[in-house]
């Protein structure tokens, strides 16, 4: 390669859905079969079509159970959890609680500007531009583009990033 090219990737936040849903497929089940859940309003729906699950359990206690089976299951699929986006658990009927859980999908505007921010404060010869949902940043130096990886690992936002396409 020339020494004057550049080098790019794109920062993006996406989740595998074939095994987000084998995940929750696997999570249903085990809720269903599960002895400490029998006989309870234990369950997990999905909706694919809004990409959001609901949960209900009896109380609270058992509703961060069946979370913690869905977060096992997920990372046994390799779908980081972090993905998931919690919402308020609400009272339900027949003395139930329900929690409507879903999933992060793409860098949001003000995380996007807090990347590039923090990329420029690198002080590295690359470029961040945003593009959509996504952040793309190019250099000529590889080594430069893998530090920005490395930096975005470890100071990125509270759900998970990829790192993709990178020539």
């Amino acid at each position: 390669m020339a020494a004057s090219s550049n080098h790019s990737f794109d920062i993006v936040s996406e989740v595998n859905e074939v095994e987000l849903h084998n995940a929750i497929q696997q999570a249903r089940h085990e809720v269903a079969v599960r002895y400490d859940f029998k006989g309870t309003k234990a369950g997990i729906e999905y909706d694919k079509k809004n990409r959001c699950l609901t949960l209900t359990a009896d109380h609270q206690g058992q509703l961060e159970a069946v979370v913690m089976v869905l977060k096992e299951k997920m990372l046994k699929r390799g779908v980081d959890h972090r993905a998931l986006k919690r919402g308020k658990i609400e009272e339900a009927s027949h003395d139930t609680v329900r929690e409507v859980v879903t999933f992060h999908r793409g860098i949001e505007a003000d995380d996007a500007r807090k990347i590039v921010k923090e990329i420029k404060a690198m002080g590295l010869k690359v470029q961040a531009q945003i593009m959509d949902e996504k952040v793309r940043v190019t250099g000529k130096k590889i080594d430069d583009l893998q530090a920005v990886i490395a930096h975005l690992r470890k100071n990125g936002p509270e759900y998970p990033l990829q790192f993709e396409n990178f020539t």
